[in-house]
């Protein structure tokens, strides 16, 4: 490669990095990290353990950001030094060595430039998620499986884990409803992009007549959050119904009214948790959903925040979908939000939705 073209690549990188360090805010960045660091430090912290978590969980997001920064500013310094080095020498090896070097940090400069564009409140947070079945039926339970499977792929692919909170499922195949924690950094701030109507095309496994279905369901979002203290919950308000857990049975399951149903009054907000060890425990998780739907909801009110947290619910059928899954008499996965699409379609089903995602934050 000639030397000119890497300057022009290089300097292209440059820039790129130039506005991410631009909109993080480096000294900022810094400050916060120090003050966290600060707080980590405090020997009364872990008195508290749900404060030393946050804390904790909130230190390392920052730090890695700051270090994935630090590190892309040295790196692309050195690579302006080994270019001078390799241009003076007039060594063809050398000028590979930088090229390769180059093509090395187009993906985590990429990756940084996504994660710049996180900046809503809750971005860094958990996320709760549900997916419902739609128009449909079996098959739009059927789909929700698939889809449920597909994102718990994703997880494992961003290292994220995932604990299944409430499950209510299909009446032939399938799953009618269900309720997964995500964890890991950025979980929210990802996952928002993929709330909304999911759309399936394809022969129908279910149809003795192989003809083809269309099935729809659809996907909500929120940000976990544990405790705000704007939000103020009161039992009056409160209406607590328990039941036996659905599954497959074991110690809990089917035996003992664990599961718990929390309808908050005002609202008509309804949370239930079923996939813990005791009553107790569902109850705290369901609490939990529902002091995140309370904010969403107060978030909503305000509109300059109402698309960034909830975005527009649609009725789960023909017309409302964001991404369609074509299976026949093509294969495609098609985003109707950004057009973004591909064909192959396997690969999204096992998980890589990433480039789906990157190109919404991109361009919403």
């Amino acid at each position: 490669m000639l030397v000119d073209d890497l300057k022009i690549k290089i300097k292209e990188l440059r820039v790129k990095f130039d506005g991410i360090e631009e909109s993080a805010d480096l000294p900022s960045l810094t400050a916060k990290f120090d003050e966290l660091r600060k707080k980590q430090e405090d020997p009364d912290l872990y008195s508290d353990l749900k404060r030393a978590e946050q804390i904790n969980r909130e230190a390392k997001n920052v730090g890695d950001k700051l270090n994935s920064i630090l590190k892309m500013k040295t790196d692309l310094t050195d690579l302006d030094g080994l270019l001078e080095m390799a241009e003076m020498e007039g060594d063809e090896a050398s000028l590979q060595e930088v090229a390769d070097d180059l093509e090395k940090l187009v993906e985590p400069l990429e990756i940084l430039h996504v994660q710049s564009l996180l900046k809503g409140e809750y971005d860094g947070y958990n996320a709760i998620i549900t997916l419902h079945a739609g128009a449909g039926g079996t098959e739009a339970q059927d789909w929700t499986s698939m889809l449920y499977r597909m994102y718990q792929m994703f997880c494992d692919k961003m290292g994220y884990a995932y604990e299944e909170l409430d499950f209510l499922p299909g009446d032939e195949a399938g799953i009618k409803a269900v309720t997964f924690k995500v964890s890991g950094e950025n979980a929210y701030g990802y996952l928002k992009a993929e709330k909304g109507v999911h759309r399936l095309v394809r022969i129908s496994p279910f149809d003795s007549n192989a003809r083809r279905h269309t099935s729809f369901a659809s996907l909500e979002v929120m940000p976990e959050i544990e405790n705000d203290t704007d939000i103020k919950v009161e039992d009056k308000d409160l209406r607590i119904d328990t039941y036996r857990s659905s599954g497959a049975g074991g110690q809990h399951i089917n035996k003992t009214d664990s599961a718990v149903r929390i309808t908050h009054i005002p609202t008509g907000i309804v949370t239930s948790c079923q996939t813990q060890r005791s009553q107790t425990q569902n109850r705290e998780y369901a609490m939990r959903m529902l002091i995140s739907k309370l904010v969403e909801l107060r978030l909503q009110e305000q509109l300059a925040k109402a698309q960034d947290i909830k975005g527009e619910l649609k009725k789960i059928e023909w017309g409302s979908q964001i991404r369609s899954y074509v299976f026949c008499p093509y294969t495609m996965v098609k985003d109707h939000r950004t057009g973004y699409e591909t064909s192959n379609i396997q690969a999204v089903m096992d998980g890589n939705v990433f480039d789906f995602i990157c190109d919404y934050l991109r361009k919403s």
